[in-house]
């Protein structure tokens, strides 16, 4: 909660909030890779229901940062595309974001040191294995383990 609190607070002056900015920023990355996509292999992209990437679009469609637009392949389809000051905003709060993991992993001796990786490969492991459809008495495999604990 702290982390997203924090997120808030920094991408709040640009016109954002959390769930925009888990919009935007997959966006940026998506058109960076020169793909334009539909709300839905955007939802697919970012996890989130259709529905809510969608009514997520509109707002920033009225905010002036994101574009909608027929697909030319669908009829039913809706490509999104960032605008000039959309991709501007996403930048920024990309940079901003950035700045608040460099912040927060500085006591692990930040983004790049063997303890931060250590952590995310951890969390990594706990949040596959928290998707995971083994019995609960199974135990884990070992890629799924936590280094330096058992089962």
């Amino acid at each position: 909660m702290r982390w997203r609190a924090a997120i808030d607070r920094a991408i709040t002056p640009l016109g954002l909030t959390h769930a925009q900015y888990a919009v935007v920023v997959p966006l940026l990355s998506m058109e960076r890779a020169g793909r334009r996509p539909s709300q839905r292999q955007l939802a697919n992209f970012t996890g989130l229901e259709p529905l809510y990437v969608s009514k997520l679009a509109r707002a920033l469609e009225r905010a002036g940062l994101v574009e909608r637009t027929s697909d030319p392949d669908d009829i039913r389809a809706v490509q999104l595309g960032l605008t000039d000051r959309g991709r501007e905003v996403a930048t920024r709060a990309v940079a901003r974001v950035h700045g608040l993991q460099d912040e927060l992993t500085a006591p692990l001796g930040g983004l790049g040191s063997p303890q931060t990786r250590a952590l995310i490969e951890s969390l990594r492991i706990l949040l596959e294995a928290s998707q995971d459809t083994r019995a609960p008495d199974e135990p884990l495999s070992q890629e799924q383990r936590i280094p330096g604990t058992k089962g």
